[in-house]
């Protein structure tokens, strides 16, 4: 079975044109970059390492460690495989599991058909194995099994975030189409704002992007908001390592002096919602919340310094994803 302390091949998920700005996340976490791709990259560590990224990264999506490539032309040949592994090392008899999947082959026209092999394959291990086996089904809650399958090449994963990393978990209201929290982030860090200077959020909606632009000034990470992960329902999963880990989080908070994020709408409904998500955040008392039109927003700057401000973030939002 994959130990928590074995190298294997990580592939850390995001939405597309998001990777460069994963890519700047996960190096700066002291990782090397082996490859980069459009909605991803890949890397290379152990389980633990998956651990740290899930808990700090802000535009990644899914943390994937791999447990076993094969060659792979039939859904025969797929079962065969998934089945060859030692599931009952990797998760317990009687708990929970899901199956997701992105396939590309001729054979299968629907993925949901190759998830079914997939779960088939594990529960008979089980059955064979431990005369018992575990409950399945689509909830992504507990240990959570990926499947990447093109062409001739099949990969079978562990999912070690369970749920997508992209919900940062402090929003309790989202409001009317609001951003999600992991392209929020990515904006922010197009934008190479330099957290000194104001930063001001018009329109702001459920706040998304100002509670972002608080919590990256601050160094405050996702992990501090979530406390379930794919990881945590392996049979190998040291809770005193995990508990380390996540003091850290609150460890690394700074404080920075000076700091002004101005969050405006003209929607009394819009800024009620924004300070609910603030206060969930802990960011509440770093963002001065304004019911006013765009052109109204206050700012230690003048409203035209203020409009180029905006102007320039924009711009370099548009250049960095194209």
């Amino acid at each position: 079975m994959p130990s928590f302390h074995q190298d294997a091949r990580i592939i850390i998920t995001c939405n597309k044109r998001l990777s460069i700005y994963l890519e700047k996340e996960v190096k700066e976490l002291g990782f090397k970059i082996v490859r980069a791709f459009s909605s991803g990259i890949e890397l290379k560590g152990t389980l633990n390492d998956c651990m740290w990224l899930n808990l700090n990264l802000r535009c990644a999506s899914q943390v994937l460690y791999s447990i076993r490539s094969f060659e792979c032309n039939n859904p025969t040949q797929l079962y065969e495989a998934a089945a060859s592994i030692e599931w009952e090392n990797i998760f317990e008899k009687d708990g929970y599991f899901s199956v997701t999947s992105t396939v590309d082959h001729p054979t299968i026209n629907n993925s949901l058909f190759a998830n079914v092999k997939v779960k088939d394959a594990i529960v008979d291990r089980f059955r064979q194995k431990m005369q018992e086996r575990p409950n399945s089904g689509s909830d992504l809650s507990r240990t959570v099994i990926h499947l990447f399958w093109k062409d001739e090449t099949a990969e079978i994963f562990i999912d070690t975030s369970g749920e997508t990393l992209a919900k940062h978990g402090y929003r309790k209201i989202p409001g009317k189409a609001p951003m999600l929290e992991g392209l929020a982030s990515a904006t922010l860090l197009a934008t190479n704002w330099n957290f000194h200077s104001p930063f001001i959020n018009p329109m702001c909606g459920s706040g998304t992007i100002a509670i972002e632009a608080a919590l990256m000034a601050t160094n405050r990470r996702p992990g501090l908001f979530r406390d379930n992960y794919g990881f945590k329902h392996l049979l190998e999963f040291d809770v005193n390592f995990y508990q380390k880990r996540k003091k850290s989080l609150f460890e690394q908070i700074i404080d920075l002096p000076g700091l002004e994020i101005v969050a405006s709408d003209v929607s009394v409904d819009a800024i009620n919602i924004s300070r609910i998500n603030a206060a969930a955040a802990g960011v509440e008392a770093l963002i001065q919340f304004k019911v006013c039109d765009f052109a109204d927003t206050p700012s230690r700057k003048t409203n035209r310094e203020l409009f180029i401000s905006i102007l320039n973030m924009a711009k370099g939002w548009v250049t960095n994803t194209n």
